[in-house]
């Protein structure tokens, strides 16, 4: 993962309708970035329903949350209409922003995103459980 005080990179990638959406679109906005293996897998499923339970209160602290994953636009749509996702999924299938944030580890049998997700807002720089763009 990041270091703290590491500039968090920018990047451009589709969401779950094709839209485009780059980390700079947010500046001066409180993001809560996470990254999860697959979608609709068990574990991703319940920590995207959580964020999902949450995003209301995500919102009301002015914050917006992104989930990535290598997975493509098509299956971000599905996984959202599936569980009713209000937030943003966005398909890295290249892997270069999964790969960028140092979030894909090899473990064991198996590779997965390391967690916690990154919280971002205004300016890119690593802070004590995320980054923080101010």
């Amino acid at each position: 993962m990041l270091e703290i005080g590491t500039t968090a990179p920018d990047f451009t990638l589709p969401d779950q309708n094709g839209a485009l959406h780059s980390l700079a679109d947010y500046q001066g906005q409180k993001v809560i970035l996470y990254f999860y293996p697959r979608d609709n897998t068990a574990g991703c499923t319940k920590q995207a329903c959580a964020f999902g339970e949450l995003y209301p209160q995500f919102r009301e602290k002015g914050a917006v949350v992104l989930g990535v994953s290598k997975d493509s636009v098509a299956s971000h749509k599905r996984f959202e209409e599936k569980y009713g996702l209000p937030f943003t999924l966005l398909s890295d299938t290249e892997k270069e922003v999964i790969q960028a944030y140092d979030v894909w580890k090899e473990k064991k049998n198996y590779v997965t995103a390391q967690q916690p997700p990154h919280q971002t807002q205004r300016k890119p720089s690593a802070k004590r459980r995320g980054l923080d763009y101010t």
